[in-house]
């Protein structure tokens, strides 16, 4: 028989398999589920449920593997086992009934010799079996199933005994509940109690999802000990460690256990890499729908959180810890503080957008610029194919610049800038509150990283590459002269990546410029009637287009790049992709939004000595109004389409494309295939799912959509509002995603949203400096105020829009650039008017820059200096005066510190008082075992050398 094909239960350090036979019979792979018996000839759990074939053991982690087609049934191995013996003569026997004949035993070596396939797949059985003997070693149960409605692939189910759980929870120091209950006294400033009046108005918008916790209460955490077992509550212990500890438990197992090789050795990351095992997930707790699907924290996820029907309530982020693990709980925690505080900036934006339209027919500019009595002829806006046009055509772009062109922008911007620093600073008490409950406030002093299987690999080949003569005691490691190819490959790519984004932007310059002069020359009105619309409108979603084309393939531009640098932990290597990926991805959404705000329109030239690019393309002006206002259309409509086409379209389109798919190839009709889905097994069904890679792509979305929010916010008050709207659909679509179409992440531990909150810090300050120079060079606030207050004859704003065009003589026209219709307008036109500061043509000094444009220049620098360092100031003081830490969970944490050594300090008093021959360990003995636990555990030396340690 093979190693491995049949596995008996280890009752924790005891490798008595000869006394725990009987009780496991029912492992065999090969019978169906429903003829299998344990102890009592009945099943505890449906046989469709995450457990073992007994349907006692609980599945506490799955791994999938390639198996090849049979030849009748499989040969056995040549390597026999002592121990399982009886098992062969029982299966042999029943077999013999059997219309497939037995199979000669052959050794899989000679069988290799014959196909190169069967030679890959037997190395791939070896190490499996290598593997899987050593996690039964470690006292983990593990139970096969080869025959499942899926050809060609295996499951290797995993059980961890109470035992094991014990021991590997103490290694882990994972904190856990005792007996101990004390009390938690709120505080009694005004920031709490307006807290909790909050909180007690708001209770109806909580999720229903159990019990709720008494927030005057808590149980004391202590890291488990099997010494002081006794100070834990352990009446219950199906209900101890709950199903995501079990999973993160045997997930840490499996990462220390190695497959020793005759070069290196291997852990469960190098055994997926290369393909031993396809995949490894946790179970999801059981079925969301169907009249016989029983309650389940997955069911109730589903019903509280993953609906739209429950959009408005708040997320139940304790259920979603608990059932996911701590990482996600905090991304999702994060995304509620971030939608919660886009509400009072929502408000913000809408009244400052309603402000504008309430006042755009006071101001006074745009009319001035909307009244035909002022006949301002100006210049045109491209060589021979413009003529010349009239000022009041822009009617239009004025009034709705002034939209978002006003006063109250400024206010905002302030605001905003604000508004972040609050964000952050709620966030990290949050944060820090969410650490106390989920007891995290120590966590990373003893946090474990394992090495990835990629830098084992590496490791290995350099240390196979090494002179025999080298000492065998230094440690081998990857220095940074091995990696120095892969970091110059990654800074000519990423040069060369963002050089390609630019380049792209300058592509989209090129285009605005050649369609406006084709526009121009249509032979139909409503074409040449429309330029200015129809240029910012397509322009804008030709953007949007190759944005999002260039996003995918910078996200596998950074994968690649970050995987040559060989990482040597996961941490290392997430911290390095994230910022690839969000420099790119910045670069790439950020660089036509920051042409349109500060290059366009500054580098133009004037008429008779005008700017070209690429020959004869002479560069873009902007609209008289500025261009504010096609800094806001960029803006909305790329705020728009990432968030509906990218973030929504894709999450929710791929994977209906991909179900529909499936469906056009299988060949069941829909009843079909809803009977067959009723027969699979929890972890088959599982199997189906979309396997979960990372939580960092839903940051990604939202941290880009942090920058359009707040980096160009004076030119777009709106923003806001639409992210608030983008984001109440987001949590539900990434819910119904966790909850439905992914598998279950393993429940990976995290005190905090990690390199996240560096970048969102960073945004915040970069966006002071971004929207002072928005407010001072980008809208015409600093020249409507100069001029108010300067050159005003009766301080108000009268006469500003003339006082803003310059003059120029037509006869000054270079060659070949005069329109080439002179009298569209009717009569002959001898001086038109542009917008800048310069001086008129019959002046000394024609064309030449005017005192007005450096007065004006100098006030704008010294607005921005002015406005960053107030805002700054600002912002500064308020982190100081709001504490990082709450003070009533400050307190708490000092008080649990004390009635921490007060309780261990009395329990060992006690202890010492009571008879010594009790023992420690009574209580993580085996549940199935009547007979007192044999000595354990082993020495911890050779633990660590079986284990891979």
């Amino acid at each position: 028989m093979r190693r491995g094909e049949h596995y008996l239960s280890v009752p924790g350090e005891d490798k008595n398999l000869d006394g725990d036979r009987n009780n496991h019979a029912g492992n065999n792979e090969s019978m169906p589920m429903k003829s299998l018996d344990v102890n009592d000839g009945s099943l505890l759990h449906a046989p469709l449920g995450p457990y073992f074939s007994d349907g006692q053991r609980r599945v506490d982690y799955v791994l999938t593997y390639s198996v090849q087609k049979p030849n009748g049934v499989r040969r056995p191995s040549s390597k026999p086992s002592e121990g399982n013996m009886f098992e062969r003569l029982r299966r042999s026997m029943s077999t013999r009934s059997s219309k497939a004949p037995l199979q000669p035993r052959e050794d899989p070596e000679v069988a290799a010799t014959e196909q190169q396939d069967n030679y890959h797949e037997g190395d791939k059985r070896f190490k499996r079996d290598e593997f899987e003997q050593n996690l039964q070693e470690i006292g983990l149960e593990l139970e096969k199933d080869e025959s499942s409605k899926f050809p060609g692939i295996g499951f290797l189910k995993i059980h961890a005994p109470w035992t094991v759980l014990c021991r590997e929870a103490e290694i882990m120091k994972l904190k856990m509940p005792t007996k101990k209950v004390y009390e938690v006294k709120p505080s009694s400033n005004i920031v709490e109690k307006i807290r909790r009046f909050i909180h007690k108005v708001t209770d109806p918008l909580h999720p229903k999802v159990g019990p709720k916790r008494r927030e005057d209460e808590k149980s004391l955490s202590l890291p488990f000990s099997r010494e002081k077992q006794h100070l834990f509550d352990l009446s219950d212990r199906d209900q101890f460690f709950d199903t995501k500890t079990r999973s993160y438990i045997v997930s840490e197992v499996l990462k220390r256990i190695k497959c020793t090789r005759p070069n290196y050795s291997m852990g469960i990351t190098s055994l997926l890499a290369n393909g031993v095992y396809t995949s490894g997930y946790p179970l999801h707790d059981g079925d969301i729908e169907g009249a016989n699907a029983e309650p389940n924290d997955r069911k109730l996820l589903f019903e509280e959180w993953a609906s739209y029907s429950v959009f408005y309530k708040y997320q139940p982020i304790g259920l979603i810890r608990k059932y996911f693990g701590e990482k996600v709980g905090l991304y999702f925690a994060w995304l509620g503080v971030y939608t919660q505080m886009l509400i009072p900036a929502a408000i913000v934006g809408v009244i400052v957008f309603l402000y504008g339209c309430a006042t755009v027919d006071d101001n006074i500019p745009s009319m001035e610029i909307c009244d035909p009595r002022n006949n301002i002829t100006m210049c045109p806006l491209c060589d021979r194919a413009c003529s010349y046009w009239k000022l009041v055509s822009a009617c239009g772009t004025a009034r709705a610049s002034h939209l978002f062109d006003n006063p109250a922008t400024v206010f905002f911007s302030v605001f905003m800038s604000l508004w972040a620093v609050l964000f952050m600073e709620h966030w990290k008490r949050r944060q820090m509150r969410l650490n106390y409950v989920w007891d995290l406030t120590d966590y990373g002093l003893e946090e474990e990283d394992h090495h990835r299987a990629e830098y084992e690999l590496r490791v290995a080949e350099k240390t196979m590459r090494q002179d025999h003569g080298a000492p065998k005691e230094e440690k081998v490691k990857l220095t940074c002269t091995d990696r120095m190819p892969a970091y110059a490959t990654t800074v000519v790519m990423m040069a060369f990546m963002i050089a390609v984004t630019l380049a792209i932007v300058f592509g989209v310059i090129l285009y605005r410029i050649t369609i406006k002069t084709a526009l121009h020359l249509s032979s139909f009105p409503a074409a040449r009637s429309n330029v200015r619309a129809t240029v910012k409108t397509t322009a804008a979603i030709m953007s949007v287009i190759i944005i999002i084309i260039l996003d995918e393939i910078y996200a596998s531009v950074a994968r690649w790049l970050t995987r040559m640098e060989v990482p040597k932990t996961d941490k290392s290597y997430e911290e390095r992709l994230i910022f690839k990926t969000f420099v790119l991805k910045f670069v790439n959404a950020f660089s036509p939004i920051v042409y349109l705000a500060f290059f366009r329109g500054r580098l133009v030239g004037r008429p008779g000595n005008y700017l070209y690019v690429v020959g004869s393309y002479r560069m873009e002006e902007c609209a008289h109004a500025g261009c504010l206002m096609e800094l806001c259309i960029q803006l909305c409509i790329t705020m728009l389409g990432k968030q509906l086409i990218q973030n929504n379209l894709f999450e929710i389109g791929i994977p209906k494309i991909k179900k529909l798919m499936r469906k056009r190839k299988s060949a069941m009709t829909s009843k079909q295939e809803e009977d067959f889905n009723k027969t699979l097994k929890r972890y088959e069904k599982d199997n189906i799912l979309g396997p979960f890679v990372s939580i960092n792509p839903e940051y990604m979305e939202m941290i880009i959509q942090f920058g359009m929010v707040t980096l160009f916010v004076a030119s777009f008050p709106l923003a806001p509002l639409f992210a608030l709207l983008n984001n109440i659909i987001e949590i539900r679509l990434d819910a119904k995603k966790f909850v439905m179409e992914l598998r279950r992440p393993i429940a990976a531990k995290a005190k905090d949203i990690g390199i996240w909150y560096n970048l969102l810090r960073g945004l915040s300050k970069v966006a002071v400096i971004v929207n002072a120079f928005v407010i001072a060079f980008t809208s015409d606030f600093i020249p409507r105020l100069v001029y108010q207050y300067q050159y005003s004859r009766d301080g108000t704003m009268h006469g500003f829009v003339n006082h803003t065009l310059s003059y120029f003589n037509v006869n000054d026209f270079e060659p070949g650039t005069a329109p080439q219709e002179p009298d569209h307008l009717g009569y002959e036109v001898k001086i038109c008017r542009y917008k800048d500061y310069r001086d008129p043509p019959w002046s000394d000094t024609a064309y030449s820059l005017s005192k007005e444009f450096w007065c004006i220049l100098a006030i704008r620098l010294a607005f921005v200096i002015i406005f960053q360092n107030v805002v700054m100031l600002m912002s500064d003081f308020v982190d100081w005066l709001i504490p990082d830490i709450p003070k009533d969970i400050s307190l708490q944490i000092h008080k649990e510190k004390l009635l921490m050594l007060e309780h261990f300090m009395k329990e060992e008093k006690g202890k010492r008082l009571t008879v010594r021959g009790n023992g420690n360990h009574d209580n993580c003995t085996s549940p199935s075992s009547d007979n007192p636990s044999p000595p354990q555990p082993r020495s911890r030396p050779v633990f660590h050398a079986r284990a891979g340690w």
